[in-house]
């Protein structure tokens, strides 16, 4: 699973998106890609769960890059634990996902098996998203 290397700070506040992704929002590697059209968070495991499912699709063929990376920690306290004490212990890690932000992209495989694929990836995920195919250039090479 994802998760940064090192962090400055251990605990974060929760952060609370507003408005649009500011970047991110174009096909930047693949001709195809899998959008963003809610704001929300996205975990390690949901993040390596569709990875894992668009992969068995394409039967390890093509290309696939996730954009999405888990930088915010997230916090819980044990259950049945009496209010105060501090904040919880690191639970896991999560990106947070504004509304237009591509979240994977593919090549090298057919439109029919990507759409599929991304189809597969998209059930995994917590919010609504939408298949992107790169529109033809009008020069040739």
């Amino acid at each position: 699973m994802l998760l940064p290397k090192r962090v400055k700070h251990r605990k974060q506040f929760k952060a609370r998106p507003k408005g649009n992704a500011k970047g991110g929002t174009g096909l930047d590697f693949g001709d195809y890609g899998l959008q963003a059209l809610e704001a929300g968070r996205l975990t390690s495991r949901q993040i390596e769960s569709a990875r894992r499912a668009m992969t068995r699709y394409i039967k390890r063929g093509g290309k696939i890059w996730i954009r999405a990376f888990p930088h915010t920690p997230v916090t819980s306290k044990p259950a049945e634990t009496r209010m105060g004490k501090g904040k919880g212990a690191l639970d896991h890690w999560v990106a947070q996902i504004r509304p237009g932000f591509m979240i994977y992209e593919m090549q090298g495989v057919e439109l029919e098996v990507a759409k599929e694929a991304m189809r597969l990836a998209a059930h995994k995920l917590p919010f609504k998203t939408k298949f992107v195919v790169r529109e033809a250039s009008g020069h040739e090479g």
